[in-house]
């Protein structure tokens, strides 16, 4: 039994502490937002994000962030990307060399073009060398907090690391697989969103499974070039973290960034898409993060480059399609 405290009560947030409060562990959540901390202490349900679940009355809930770091053993973050660093950055002097931190987040910072691992060492590490991990994998939360069954994949440089999390977070309902591999893990979690909004352009057109297909084929081989340029191995994407979370994210209809693509392919432009939904679709952010990527490391992504042009106004989904179907004809 672990002291673990969760940092960021959204939707993902909420899944894993009942997930792992469920298993024993003690669990606090943090949450920005006074309606969900006082919701989950005196309801034991998230209002905001995750409305009509009944979380495990074990469940510990603050927005004071040295209360829920004070004894804490492992720190998973799930916070949005674009806040990762900036969070670190409040928490940095409750933390503590012995903490094992796992990040959750599937996204890439925009500002400082950086995976979220290396936010965390980057600010982590102006105090001690964080032991981290990276958690990724096919995992729609509402499904998890449901108790289907899930496999997800951790990262971590460190073997012995990623083990001791394994044995901690696994259960009945939530198998864990470890890799070393924490650039492929993060890069196939955060760029299959830009994918998955392609995914939900062609729904939103009313285009059949046959360019669904080649959408997944084809990402995944932008995926896994941007991958191995940031040093990671090709065989990571074809797992957990990169193919199974990419069909996921591209087929599921609980998927946010799928829905934004969907709109989009209905002709709803972007700031109204993203002004009615109160989650964050990971995917719009990452998409223009992913294009600075593949720029430092001269890597071709034309469907990212697509889904960049589309929205930002330059394109529409019709014109994006037929000018990838005419690009200069290729060995697969």
């Amino acid at each position: 039994m672990k002291k673990i405290a969760i940092i960021g009560a959204g939707n993902w947030g909420t899944a894993l502490a009942a997930t792992l409060a469920k298993t024993g562990h003690v669990v606090t959540l943090w949450g920005y937002e006074p309606e969900v901390v006082e919701s989950v202490c005196a309801q034991h349900e998230n209002v905001l994000f995750m409305p009509g679940v009944k979380l495990p009355a074990s469940i510990a809930a603050t927005n004071d962030l040295g209360e829920v770091l004070g004894q804490a053993e492992i720190v998973l973050t799930a916070m949005p990307s674009h806040v990762c660093g900036s969070l670190y950055e409040k928490m940095l002097s409750h933390l503590r060399p012995e903490m094992i931190f796992v990040s959750a987040t599937k996204g890439i910072d925009t500002d400082r073009v950086m995976r979220m691992s290396e936010i965390i060492e980057s600010v982590v590490g102006r105090r001690f060398a964080p032991r981290l991990c990276a958690l990724s994998g096919p995992s729609f939360a509402q499904e998890v907090v449901r108790g289907d069954p899930t496999a997800v994949v951790l990262a971590s440089r460190e073997r012995a690391v990623a083990h001791l999390v394994q044995k901690e977070f696994s259960s009945r309902t939530f198998r864990i697989y470890t890799s070393t591999d924490v650039a492929g893990v993060e890069i196939g979690g955060a760029v299959k969103n830009i994918i998955a909004i392609a995914a939900g352009v062609i729904a939103g057109l009313g285009l059949g499974h046959n360019p669904t297909a080649a959408l997944i084929t084809r990402g995944l081989a932008e995926i896994s070039r941007l991958a191995c340029a940031c040093g990671a191995k090709r065989e990571t994407l074809a797992g957990l973290a990169g193919m199974g979370d990419l069909v996921l994210t591209c087929t599921g209809d609980l998927s946010r960034n799928r829905t934004v693509g969907v709109e989009l392919g209905r002709g709803r432009k972007l700031p109204e898409i993203i002004g009615s939904m109160r989650m964050v679709a990971e995917g719009v952010k990452t998409t223009y993060a992913t294009v600075a990527l593949a720029e430092r490391y001269g890597v071709e992504m034309p469907i990212t480059a697509q889904v960049h042009r589309i929205l930002e106004g330059q394109v529409t989904p019709r014109e994006a399609i037929r000018e990838l179907m005419e690009r200069t004809l290729k060995d697969e």
